[in-house]
């Protein structure tokens, strides 16, 4: 397979590079692509040096696959462009997520919406990813109701600015608003605003848990609420859920059901403070789920706690493992190279 990875340089860019690695995956010929001033700068990729092209060169070079993640305004000009090429773009951006015509896939969840016709497929937000993931069992067994689900957001969610505004205030030299990420300090502090306001007072971060849970579920009136808040963790985001079920469940089967689903591991033994937090999930793909519990404020209602690293099964990871699916199921072919090869 002929990859390329837009915006390598970035902080999911990294981790796509660590991922590909890691998980053996065919690649006969690695592209990393940037912005203009990092063409021409070499990076390290599987033990050599690559260089760094712009997207025009990249495009012409008509790789099998395109992994964005650039940024909306890069992925809404160039995917089409790989897509009319014969590229399969995976897109980590919110460009292409709510668009009828685009898959928006989880592969634990819905990977059998994919076809060979696909050409650009929307990777979800970080936080919808490990919601769904947790939910999808669920929806299927006994039907989910309603959601209200709160967050705890890693600033790496954020980006490289963010990073450098944590690092610069813990170490009591903080920066220049125009430099920072946040309006306000994040060391030592939890901000209730990640993305921009809309019109009804939620942020874009909590409608996209809305209509991309939605839309992944295949349940278009679920209702669901959401706050996302942004907490000065470095190892992923954190969440709390609360869900209605249309029928009658028990904690048992609760637990049964999320035990045996793929990607989870649970972690809920809290007799022995066993319960998921970002600082364990860091580096890891899977979700973790544990604090499972009645609502006893409500009939077949339960609270859960999902946690897992946003780069990872948030981004990068699942981004991987969408291109992993389309190889295995013979929907991306490449230059005649086998799977595992």
């Amino acid at each position: 397979m002929r990859v390329a990875v837009v915006g390598v340089t970035g902080l999911v860019g990294t981790v796509m590079c660590e991922v590909l690695k890691e998980r053996n995956f065919p690649i006969s010929e690695f592209i990393p692509v940037a912005s203009a001033r990092s063409v021409g700068k070499q990076i390290e990729f599987s033990g050599r040096n690559h260089t760094i092209v712009s997207l025009e060169d990249a495009v012409n070079l008509k790789p099998d696959f395109a992994l964005f993640s650039a940024g909306g305004n890069v992925s809404l000009e160039w995917a089409p462009k790989f897509a009319e090429v014969g590229t399969t773009v995976v897109d980590n951006s919110s460009a292409w997520r709510m668009h009828d015509d685009i898959p928006l896939v989880v592969p634990e969840v819905n990977a059998d919406v994919l076809t060979e016709q696909d050409r650009i497929i929307a990777n979800p937000n970080c936080s919808t990813i490990q919601l769904v993931v947790a939910l999808a069992p669920l929806e299927k067994a006994f039907g989910i109701k309603r959601l209200v689900i709160s967050t705890y957001q890693s600033i790496t969610g954020t980006g490289v600015k963010a990073l450098n505004q944590y690092d610069a205030e813990r170490e009591g030299n903080p920066l220049s608003q125009d430099e920072n990420a946040y309006h306000y300090p994040i060391f030592d502090n939890c901000i209730p605003h990640c993305d921009i306001f809309l019109e009804n007072d939620y942020t874009k971060e909590e409608m996209k848990l809305v209509h991309e849970s939605r839309k992944i579920l295949g349940h278009p009136e679920l209702a669901v609420t959401a706050t996302a808040v942004r907490v000065p963790v470095h190892g992923g985001h954190s969440e709390a859920v609360n869900i209605e079920f249309s029928k009658d469940v028990s904690i048992e089967q609760l637990k049964s059901t999320l035990r045996e689903a793929p990607g989870i591991v649970m972690q809920d033994d809290p007799a022995a403070n066993d319960y998921p937090m970002p600082l364990f999930a860091k580096h890891k793909d899977e979700v973790f789920v544990g604090r499972i519990r009645i609502d006893e404020s409500q009939k077949n209602t339960f609270n859960i706690w999902v946690v897992a690293d946003n780069l990872r099964k948030g981004a990068a990871t699942n981004t991987i493992q969408i291109a992993e699916y389309l190889i295995a199921q013979g929907l991306v072919k490449g230059k005649g190279l086998q799977v595992g090869a």
